[in-house]
């Protein structure tokens, strides 16, 4: 029996886009000194907003805020940081539906990501690092850690709001200042957190957001004056972050690209672990470093497992990110459809077998069908290169040895699933696999007092939990 869904599409009235958007410099909207660029509607291709884009010169400006801010905001009580902290929190949860409306039309996420998902585990970082605030002597870092300084600070497209959310929080709560910069295709939630900022009276200076691409960023990372860098993106970019910094005496934390294996024994709920693979996959259009995009499914049940996962795809709704019942939203930016198509077609080329659900997409906007590849090898670039999009290879395997080599046969150690019934191979499995975090018998669940990050090249540094706070202190004296 087919269900047939009315569209049932979020208000976008309650959202107020601006013609154009200046920086957040010193705790006021400056006009910036560069030029200027546009954000636009990945789903409709419309023009969103002009936003500045930041010169050195401006980057400066924010970095000398920052500065000042700092000597009087790490001298604050714990308590009283944690009070600006539990503020913003609480704004965050009372502009909730805003947020959630405003990340998805400037990032393309179905609405019912970035509100179910995305917007309530924002505010419950900046709680959970509100509660860290008065705490730091207990978090192991020596009896009265220090905060570092200046935090420059550089986020990607996929999770505009919850990656500000994992750096900008745990910096507040040690007492550090920020400079963040959003990635130049979704800087309006960013924008809108300035003004949260402003309405918790956060004082002038501690955070400060420039908006820009590349060369912004870059302006960012290299400031004579940033004591910390904490980058998310990708792993091109995270050399070159590395390289720029080396040599100096900055603190870096880097959380970059991913290839995860979801590995599925035959002896595993079947159900559970299709739903663990779609969402694994198709969770924000696969724009997530830590996607499932290998499923490794063990021999034997490898047919059942594909027919179940085909005709769970086959329910998927892909369309409108403001309606309610859609399931995949629009890829973020023509760019990245077209890397998502290019190397789509590179699977086909290289013999994979291709398939996709039949589904109508949008006339305009940016638009990818949920994909699996079957018939993959290690050789194949779509097993070994990041898609960061809603692309599935699949291979199988007979042994959980044979399952280890394969998941671990990366550059990358972002993260891994394993679903199984049996606790003692959850176990052997999470020993064996080199990834900074493996899930059981679930997958893309994320709660801020877990620590996140990974080896190889998916980067150092941990963000999120007690060791998410190792990043912004040094011990007294150090």
């Amino acid at each position: 029996m087919a269900f047939e869904y009315a569209p049932a599409p979020e208000s976008r009235s309650i959202v107020d886009i601006k013609p154009s958007y200046g920086l957040f410099l010193d705790g006021e909207f400056v006009d910036g000194r560069g030029s200027s660029f546009k954000t636009v509607n990945p789903a409709t291709e419309e023009t969103l907003a002009e936003i500045a884009e930041a010169s050195d010169a401006d980057v400066d400006l924010a970095v000398r805020a920052a500065r000042r801010a700092f000597r009087g905001w790490s001298r604050m009580s714990g308590k009283e940081r944690a009070k600006y902290l539990f503020r913003i929190a609480r704004i965050i949860q009372e502009r909730a539906r805003e947020l959630a409306v405003l990340e998805s039309i400037d990032n393309g996420k179905p609405i019912k990501e970035s509100r179910d998902v995305d917007v309530p585990v924002v505010a419950a970082h900046f709680f959970y690092y509100a509660g860290w605030a008065d705490k730091l002597a207990y978090a192991g870092l020596g009896p009265n850690p220090q905060p570092l300084g200046v935090a420059g600070q550089v986020i990607p497209w996929n999770f505009p709001l919850l990656m500000l959310a994992w750096k900008v929080a745990p910096a507040l709560a040690c007492g550090n200042t920020v400079v963040l910069k959003p990635a130049e295709t979704t800087p309006l939630t960013a924008l809108l957190f300035a003004e949260i900022c402003q309405q918790a009276d956060l004082p002038p200076g501690v955070v400060n957001i420039v908006t820009g691409a590349g060369a912004t960023g870059q302006a960012v990372v290299s400031h004579p004056d940033v004591d910390k860098v904490a980058f998310t993106g990708s792993t091109a970019v995270g050399k070159a972050i590395a390289r720029a910094i080396a040599g100096t005496d900055k603190k870096a934390t880097l959380e970059l690209g991913g290839k995860a294996a979801n590995i599925v024994f035959d002896d595993a709920p079947i159900d559970q672990a299709v739903e663990g693979i779609v969402g694994g996959i198709f969770f924000n259009q696969g724009h997530v470093c830590c996607a499932g995009s290998r499923l490794l499914v063990q021999e034997s049940v490898a047919d059942e497992v594909l027919a179940r996962l085909k005709r769970r795809m086959g329910t998927l709704r892909v369309g409108d990110p403001l309606d309610k019942n859609t399931d995949i939203g629009a890829i973020n930016s023509r760019e990245q459809l077209e890397r998502i198509r290019e190397l789509s077609d590179i699977g086909e080329a290289e013999g994979a077998e291709r398939w996709a659900p039949a589904c109508d997409l949008p006339s305009s906007g940016f638009w990818f069908p949920p994909t699996i590849f079957t018939g993959v090898t290690q050789a194949h670039r779509i097993a070994r290169e990041e898609v960061f999009g809603p692309v599935l290879s699949v291979l199988t395997f007979r042994t959980p040895a044979e399952a280890v080599e394969k998941a671990n046969n990366t550059p990358y150690g972002l993260s891994a699933g394993v679903w199984t019934e049996k606790g003692s191979r959850i176990l052997h499995m999470a020993s064996q696999l080199r990834a900074g975090v493996v899930w059981a018998n679930t997958f893309n669940k994320f709660d801020p007092a877990s620590p996140f990050g990974g080896y190889k090249e998916s980067g150092y540094g941990r963000e999120g939990g007690r060791q998410g706070l190792a990043a912004y202190l040094k011990e007294a004296g150090a």
